[in-house]
């Protein structure tokens, strides 16, 4: 999942939660008969992809007939599960390996059956409940710069000891990590150094100079799809894998019962790593707005109501 920047516990979290204002969306919060009540409360992580993941489960829900409030943009799991597991978050567009590692500081298995298993396991004393994990996943992939890749015959992250020396430019926490730079010097067992460097796009102009080899990225990120760059097979497996899964407090999720969740699991079963990377590229790139980017891929899918 995404290298993001760390809050600081400090921050208050009710007050950073409630005090966001809805982004994006209907306004409209009608509800078919039968499925009135309070607002469900969508909430996301700070960055792209989680925004668009819990607009279109949003959407999707309204298209239903369910009443959604959205709380997106909030910040990091520091943040967010504590008013997960007092209920005034309700629903968010979990990434299964990094709430294992991140959210419990427990290595994540390396399938997302098993990851699933666990992931619930572990939140089920905080009453929440696990929906079907999506096709989709976003997680840390390694390029490096195509001309390079073609020189040198690199294709797998192993293929890196065919260099002399390999500089692997990441954030910070990069350096402490099993599935970054600890993983590239410990269980890849290459001749590497580490270079810190905070954010995305000067990681990317040090890889484009040649300052540096290797950088991790999204997968769903665009240079993940350019062909100026190689991504590099993890043959070695250190990263986990980070199916999207819905993670909703288990009494809403008792209350509104088994059509709620085939509406949800009909939305992760359309989802794939692909059209997910092409949705943040439209966000992203294309200057498109969140709400119109998933209103679009919601009618392609039939999901639209």
């Amino acid at each position: 999942m995404r290298w993001t920047r760390s809050l600081k516990i400090a921050v208050v979290a009710a007050a950073a939660v409630l005090g966001l204002a809805a982004c994006g969306g209907s306004s409209d919060n009608s509800a078919a008969p039968g499925k009135g009540g309070d607002p469900i409360v969508v909430a996301s992580f700070n960055f792209t992809d989680s925004q668009i993941l819990a607009e279109l489960y949003s959407q999707a829900l309204e298209a239903k007939g369910y009443p959604v409030k959205r709380q997106f943009n909030i910040g990091s799991r520091e943040l967010v599960y504590p008013s997960l597991k007092s209920g005034e978050l309700q629903f968010i567009p979990e990434y299964q390996g990094a709430a294992i590692s991140s959210g419990f500081n427990q290595e994540a298995p390396k399938d997302p059956a098993s990851e699933h298993a666990k992931l619930a396991e572990l939140l089920a004393p905080s009453n929440v409940v696990l929906f079907d994990y999506a096709p989709a996943e976003n997680k840390n992939t390694y390029i490096v710069k195509s001309d390079l890749a073609k020189s040198q015959g690199l294709t797998k992250i192993s293929d890196l000891k065919k260099l002399d020396k390999v500089v692997l430019g990441g954030p910070p926490e990069c350096e402490t990590r099993a599935n970054c730079f600890v993983g590239f010097r410990d269980t890849y067992k290459l001749n590497v150094t580490f270079q810190s460097i905070q954010e995305a796009g000067p990681r990317r102009t040090q890889l484009d100079s040649g300052a540096v080899t290797v950088i991790p990225v999204d997968s769903v990120s665009p240079l993940a799809d350019d062909p100026s760059y190689t991504v590099l097979q993890d043959d070695l497996s250190i990263v986990a894998t980070e199916n999207i899964v819905p993670a909703v407090n288990k009494k809403v999720a008792d209350e509104r019962g088994p059509d709620f969740q085939a509406a949800v699991n009909a939305v992760s079963a359309k989802l794939t790593t692909d059209e997910l990377r092409e949705l943040n590229k439209q966000v992203d790139s294309d200057g498109d707005a969140v709400t119109d980017v998933a209103k679009d891929w919601l009618s392609k899918q039939g999901l639209a109501g």
